[in-house]
């Protein structure tokens, strides 16, 4: 009875464990599935799609690949908040952090005549002293202010060629902003003269180096023009400008429109500039111009308000009068008019009463005629020597008694005139100042009218035959970039420079265009310039651009070959992307795959950039101030 007690008993048992095993595996089961999906709930309402859960007993096991490590840290607390802590098994991986870019390196260069300004970020290893030293360098009297930040990262490609052309840049420019980066330096200045602006555009696009673009905006503002003159005259052969000013082009056009209606002939100029007397001067200007016109022959000259009309001898006097009477009425209240009627000749003089001095091309000058004093000749002669040289200065002149009052003003106005051209001759009579000659500055015979007129005084008449002669080319000017590429291109015109097929190789026979193509650039100097590659479509596009590379590559080095400084020229391929023909056709073809030389021409500069203010301030407040002291003077006359 006792063995069946004990089996019954073991059975028991062994029923029993086998429930407790079930029922604890199937708690268990309940426990992973319930936290799993809590877990993964908590995770999907915090945004976490990208991490996975698994349960693993009592254990929670996260995975996945976290954006960073506050989206990693982010999971663990929204698990952690689900089930206990100490059950959350991290296995997440963080997306590796990609290396911060460089930042853009850039400066920007200010200069005026308060100092040198430079304002930017620079890398590190940039030699910031060394960079003072050559701003210092520039202008010693004036302070030089450091402003750049710098940040650790490499020097770009191109950096330092950037940051000394701007500098050298900076040298030819006494007011200048120059903003400079990597591979591109814009420059915007101020330059005196229209003659001064073109030549800065040139040195500047010379300078720079092949690999470098460079933006530039040059302006040259409107002169003062001091006294603001103009003379109008009508002779034999018709109407001239001896000088003409305007304060803006529309101005300008009604004067102008004027002259021509009362017989302009031949080319003219007119000044435009700042220092108008009126508002109203092109409608003085017409109405003086128009009543000249009507007398017939004379001149008119305009110097600030005063208006002088001198007529031509023997002009009816019933008719200037009327003339004269209507300008006078017309004429705007701020100009006052002189009018002036030769006398009729009554009888011949004993001999004439002038003053003569002439200039030689060589600078010669000799003076003759008649002198009123010891005391003016002296005078004279000492003017003549310290203007044209002491060695060049030859006086013969001899003193006459009763010559006219304004006999000295009139003699030095004369010669302080002829100083101004190349070669000419000036004659002073009682009633006139005749000047003719030669001269390189196209400007000298408005200004010549302007101070004649100024200082001869109101009712003065003075004649000018002024030629203007363009000043003889330096013997060592190089020509204009612009037609150094002409010349390439009639050369290529007539015989295109060959390849061998499918190879960098110049053909044998066009290696005379080559030579030819040298000795041009050889005269050019250094110019900036682009030689291009180009190829048609046959093939894959990435070898033609491979081909097109080597064979600009190979032109550039047969021009070192030649001894052609090529520093400032660059090599570029184009591939099959710029064709000129039809690809569809032998000929269209065989015109696309060509060698071309461009020149690197600047880029336009836009005023989206700050830091010119100061810069443009200095030429409107100058330009302002004389434009309301001239209106204040008008308005005082």
């Amino acid at each position: 009875m006792r063995l069946p007690y004990i089996i019954v008993v073991s059975l028991i048992f062994l029923v029993s464990a086998v429930v407790s095993l079930l029922a604890a595996s199937y708690a268990v089961t309940k426990i992973e599935e319930t936290s799993e999906f809590a877990v993964r709930r908590a995770l999907d309402l915090k945004g976490h799609d990208w991490a996975e859960v698994e349960s693993d007993g009592l254990r929670v096991v996260l995975t996945g690949m976290a954006p960073d490590e506050a989206m990693r840290f982010n999971a663990l607390t929204a698990a952690g908040a689900e089930v206990d802590t100490s059950r959350v098994i991290d296995e997440m991986d963080v997306t590796a952090t990609s290396a911060l870019a460089a930042p853009r390196f850039s400066v920007e260069i200010l200069r005026n005549d308060s100092g040198i300004s430079i304002i930017g970020l620079v890398p590190a290893s940039e030699d910031r002293e060394a960079l003072m030293d050559r701003l210092r360098g520039l202008d010693r009297s004036v302070p030089v202010s450091d402003l750049m930040e710098t940040a650790d990262y490499p020097k770009p490609k191109g950096w330092d060629d950037a940051v000394s052309y701007a500098i050298d840049a900076l040298s030819r420019l006494p007011r200048a902003k120059i903003s400079a980066n990597s591979g591109l330096v814009k420059i915007t200045a101020i330059s005196d003269s229209q003659q001064e602006k073109e030549q800065l555009e040139q040195d500047l696009t010379r300078a720079a180096p092949a690999s470098l673009r460079i933006g530039l905006s040059i302006s040259a503002p409107r002169p003062v023009i001091t006294p603001f003159t103009l003379r109008y005259l009508i002779g034999e052969a018709g109407g001239q400008f001896d000088a003409c000013s305007a304060q803006d082009e529309k101005a300008r056009d009604r004067i102008v429109a004027a002259a021509q209606n009362a017989g302009l002939s031949g080319p003219y100029s007119c000044t435009i500039g700042l220092g108008v007397p009126s508002p109203r001067w092109p409608e003085a200007a017409e109405l003086g111009i128009r009543a000249l016109a009507e007398i017939g022959r004379g001149s008119i000259t305009i110097s600030d308000a005063d208006i002088t009309l001198i007529a031509a001898q023997g002009t009816l006097p019933a008719l200037f009068d009327r003339v004269v009477g209507e300008l006078e009425t017309a004429l705007p209240d701020v100009f006052a008019l002189h009018a002036v009627l030769p006398e009729p000749e009554t009888e011949e003089q004993s001999g004439p009463i002038e003053f003569s001095a002439t200039r030689s091309p060589e600078g010669l000058v000799q003076l003759r005629g008649r002198l009123g004093d010891e005391t003016l000749r002296d005078m004279v002669d000492s003017y003549a020597r310290a203007a044209f040289g002491s060695e060049q200065v030859y006086t013969a002149t001899r003193i006459v008694p009763d010559l006219p009052a304004d006999w000295p003003v009139r003699v030095l106005a004369g010669l302080e005139a002829l100083n101004q051209l190349k070669n000419g001759a000036l004659t002073v009579t009682p009633d006139s100042v005749e000047l003719i000659g030669l001269s390189h500055d196209e400007g000298a015979k408005a200004r010549i009218a302007g101070q004649l007129s100024d200082k001869l005084g109101e009712a003065q008449d003075f004649t000018l035959s002024i030629t203007y002669q363009p000043p003889p080319a330096p013997a060592d000017a190089l020509p204009d970039p612009e037609l150094c590429e002409t010349q390439i291109a009639d050369i290529q015109a007539v015989s295109k420079i060959a390849f061998e097929p499918g190879s960098s190789t110049i053909a044998a026979d066009s290696r005379d265009t080559v030579n030819q193509i040298a000795d041009i650039l050889r005269e050019c100097g250094p110019i900036r310039m682009e030689i291009q590659g180009h190829t048609d479509s046959q093939g894959r596009e990435e070898m033609n651009q491979q081909l097109s590379q080597s064979r600009a590559q190979s032109i550039l080095n047969e021009l070192r070959g030649r001894r052609i400084p090529t520093a400032s020229y660059t090599a570029v391929g184009y591939g099959e992307t710029q064709p000129i023909g039809d690809n569809d056709s032998e000929e269209g073809r065989e015109e696309n795959r060509r060698i071309e030389f461009r020149l690197i021409r600047p880029e336009p500069v836009t005023n989206e950039e700050t830091g010119l203010e100061a810069l443009e301030a200095d030429v409107t407040d100058s330009e302002q101030t004389e434009s309301d002291a001239s209106e204040s003077d008008a308005e005082d006359q």
